[in-house]
């Protein structure tokens, strides 16, 4: 049993903030948003931009470019955010509906900025699982930008954050671009480092919350969770992307495009040169910042359309998300 990629869909926003639009708001010098976060510019969301809209956008787009008919999807799985139209509320159903998938069963995942590579390995499973799971839709939206507060400087490494939409069509058995493996690492020591603080059981939202802007994604203990992530984080995502290899027979030296999430610039390029990369075998997403976990699906279309990936090439999707985790994902294009 093999499980193959059959298309992908993005939708970004029109609306945009710029580096010197952020500048202004977080006090912080242009030249250091441009150079060192690594934020030209990044979509927020317009009026009608909510978070399972853009996934339903997305998903049609992959429909459309997989060329299948909606009756024809078994599962319709939602790995976008939990912030969205409404609390409690089932997005997968919702993106059924609207993407006429009359046939499926549907159900929502989440893994913060780790849920893609985690929605790809559970759905893998899904097909190996049940003889009756053919095509299986990813979709997910994302705008967690409304969480952020560009006068907070403990939460500045989260100024990048962005909206837009992502899909995936999967097939069992499609002969071209099989997921090999996946490995995913969580770590809960940061488990309550990054929150949003009111809002919750803990404690209910309050109007003087919301006239503080406590609503908000914090840091509750920023020096602390600074010194214990540098000593973990970055190889970390070189531990998951080189077991996700070795798992699927390989190593660094056969990857040929590396999918990355946005991150400070210079960690992208260590990541980059502790692999043996190139510049041109991964996308620097300064003009998009970070829209969670819709960027791996984002590179690699942007790495298709710019004709980055070959047929037999390997790719490597990588992805990490405050909790804290990290995840890999290999696959061989074509």
């Amino acid at each position: 049993m093999t499980v193959g990629i059959v298309s992908t869909g993005i939708y970004i926003p029109q609306t945009k903030m710029t580096s010197k639009e952020i500048a202004d708001r977080s006090n912080i010098p242009e030249d250091i948003i441009r150079q060192k976060m690594g934020i030209h510019e990044k979509p927020v969301p317009g009026e009608h931009d909510h978070t399972v809209q853009m996934a339903v956008w997305a998903a049609q787009e992959a429909i459309r470019k997989a060329n299948i008919e909606p009756k024809d999807i078994d599962v319709v799985i939602y790995m976008g955010e939990e912030h969205k139209e409404y609390p409690l509320w089932t997005a997968s159903i919702k993106m059924q509906e609207e993407l006429g998938a009359v046939n499926a069963w549907a159900f929502d995942v989440q893994l913060r900025c780790g849920t893609t590579i985690m929605a790809l390995k559970l759905a893998k499973s899904l097909m190996a699982s049940d003889d009756s799971i053919q095509i299986i839709v990813l979709a997910g939206g994302y705008r967690n930008v409304d969480f952020i507060d560009y006068s907070n400087p403990r939460t500045r490494f989260m100024y990048n954050l962005a909206a837009g939409g992502g899909a995936i069509i999967l097939q069992k058995n499609f002969d071209k671009n099989q997921l090999l493996e996946a490995d995913i690492m969580t770590d809960g020591s940061f488990s309550e480092d990054v929150v949003v603080p009111v809002g919750g059981t803990k404690k209910p939202l309050t109007a003087y919350d919301l006239e503080h802007h406590l609503y908000q994604l914090d840091v509750i203990d920023p020096i602390g969770m600074k010194e214990r992530l540098e000593q973990k984080s970055l190889s970390n995502f070189l531990k998951a992307i080189r077991t996700s290899l070795a798992k699927s027979g390989l190593n660094e030296g056969n990857i040929s495009y590396l999918a990355m999430l946005h991150m400070k610039r210079s960690a992208h390029d260590y990541i980059l040169s502790e692999l043996g990369l190139q510049q041109e075998q991964s996308i620097y997403l300064q003009e998009y910042g970070h829209i969670g976990q819709i960027d791996q699906i984002l590179s690699l279309q942007l790495a298709l359309e710019e004709g980055r990936i070959q047929d037999g090439d390997i790719v490597t999707l990588v992805s990490a998300g405050i909790g804290y985790v990290w995840g890999a994902m290999t696959i061989r294009w074509g």
